[in-house]
């Protein structure tokens, strides 16, 4: 999609002997090391998360986005609350770029399809079009940032480009809804991206503290207006009992 593509290894054989029966059974389970490449173009530059870097083959150059000293501090803090590297480099000129494997799974997501923008949970973002505007947005309220498990800030990204994420989850796994004029409420942080035109709070399953209590369920993260969510409902599932632990 746009510059990028993704290489994924199909079996990891540099193991050591010990290892080979963790590596094999994790290869079954789609636990994979994946690369992103990006085709450099005179016309088209890409912006990567720093540190990410492996490999540069042909003319490309990479340059920082840091104009001033005031600009260093605002982007080291903006990387401190966001949980981002707040420089990022911009890589240039026509060539490959080719970042560093990861066992996460690379989502590549293209911004046309998200109007407003689209927020990312913290330490998502991997690499992203050269014309892709990079924001750090706070929350609307201190309630949903303490209650909701979701920080203070977020990384919000906007344009017409194509952005690639790195997600705990594959994407076959995210559900995708999509509300229109409409209130979505999930119990726990299990949203992983959303429309940044959508208003995102802490609320109250039931009217009052203790009936919410009582119902077992408590506070849920809420999203109103109208845009898109991608959910990883398998994400946490270490409280689902297996076929042999029953309630």
């Amino acid at each position: 999609m746009g510059p990028f593509s993704v290489l994924e290894y199909e079996r990891d054989m540099s193991v050591r002997p010990e290892e080979a029966e963790l590596a094999y059974f994790a290869s079954e389970m789609d636990v994979r090391k994946r690369q992103l490449v990006a085709e450099i173009r005179r016309d088209r530059s890409v912006i990567a998360q720093k540190g990410t870097m492996q490999l540069m083959i042909g003319g490309v150059t990479a340059q920082t986005d840091v104009s001033d000293a005031g600009d260093l501090v605002k982007k080291f803090v903006g990387g401190k609350v966001t949980g981002e590297k707040g420089i990022k480099p911009r890589y240039s000129g026509e060539g490959l770029l080719i970042l560093e494997p990861s066992f996460r799974y690379i989502i590549l997501e293209c911004l046309k399809d998200w109007p407003g923008g689209l927020i990312v949970e913290d330490g998502m973002f991997l690499a992203c079009e050269g014309n892709t505007e990079l924001q750090v947005a706070a929350r609307q309220n201190v309630s949903s940032a303490v209650l909701g498990r979701e920080g203070l800030f977020n990384t919000v990204m906007k344009g017409i480009g194509v952005i690639a994420l790195e997600s705990p989850v594959p994407r076959d796994e995210l559900l995708e809804i999509n509300v229109k004029d409409d209130v979505v409420r999930i119990d726990g942080n299990m949203a992983i991206a959303w429309s940044a035109e959508l208003r995102f709070t802490v609320e109250r399953t039931t009217p009052t503290l203790v009936g919410s209590m009582m119902s077992g369920e408590g506070l849920v993260n809420t999203y109103r207006g109208t845009g898109r969510i991608l959910v990883a409902p398998v994400r946490e599932n270490r409280g689902i009992p297996g076929p042999d632990n029953k309630k």
